[in-house]
């Protein structure tokens, strides 16, 4: 399980995250709504530890001051001052917004890259794994991903993510510019990934209504405050937030 709580970061006097808090039982899907700049990207990254490298760089070259607090817990252990790789190799893997593939690796060398904290020995069994979710990516083995479509690089992020064998997947906006065709792919990948593979699944999003249905729990953030929380039954009967982050 996956539990942060107080979790506060500050860019020098700004506030961009203010007192949150979130619990991912093992096995559930979370969804995190809200605008943009609402502080869902900030979230993903004090999750996942990449606040911690940003902080650090920021210090070396004597730029903006980044203030961190709050606690983390991975079944019960806490995380709060682990690197990013740390947490990878504990089983915490971020799929970041836009992608941020190997624009000048292929598909197949995108996906090895994603397997070195893995056994090697379960390569070949993972990559044809994610062919399976993404038979697309097959077609396009040897193709660099850079000449990928925008949804197949969403494919090949999270094909890739997925080579690290996580015990909790932190999916940051999947959807961002995709088409409805390609977010019915990520969306049945992320309830097969679920249901094969029983990976805790933290999905943050802005358009929350192609979300909604897999999700067990919702968490809504407006100025990086966490306003609501809840099942999406509660959620959805709302009408104040279907209104608002559900397009209904």
């Amino acid at each position: 399980m996956l539990e942060a709580s107080g979790l506060m970061v500050y860019y020098e006097n700004m506030l961009a995250l203010n007192n949150v808090g979130l619990k991912a039982e093992e096995g559930s899907v979370i969804g995190v709504f809200g605008s943009n700049s609402a502080g869902k990207s900030t979230l993903m990254y004090m999750l996942s530890g990449v606040l911690l490298d940003i902080r650090k760089k920021e210090e070396m070259r004597g730029g903006e001051r980044i203030t961190l607090l709050g606690k983390i817990l991975l079944d019960g252990e806490e995380i709060t001052t682990l690197a990013p790789h740390e947490r990878a190799a504990r089983g915490i893997v971020l799929c970041p917004e836009r992608r941020r593939i190997f624009g000048e690796s292929s598909v197949i060398e995108n996906l090895r890259i994603g397997s070195y904290l893995a056994p090697r020995n379960d390569r070949a069994r993972d990559i044809e794994y994610v062919f399976r979710i993404f038979p697309r990516l097959k077609d396009h083995i040897h193709r660099q991903g850079g000449f990928l479509s925008g949804g197949e690089q969403q494919m090949l992020a999270i094909g890739r993510a997925l080579m690290a064998h996580p015990k909790i997947l932190l999916l940051d906006e999947p959807l961002l510019g995709l088409s409805p065709a390609y977010q019915k792919i990520v969306i049945d990948s992320i309830r097969e990934i679920r249901t094969a593979r029983g990976i805790t699944i933290v999905i943050a999003e802005q358009y929350a209504r192609p979300v909604i249905p897999v999700i067990d729990r919702g968490y809504i953030i407006e100025n990086g405050s966490a306003i609501l929380e809840g099942s999406k039954e509660e959620l959805m009967g709302n009408p104040d937030v279907k209104s608002a982050y559900f397009g209904v």
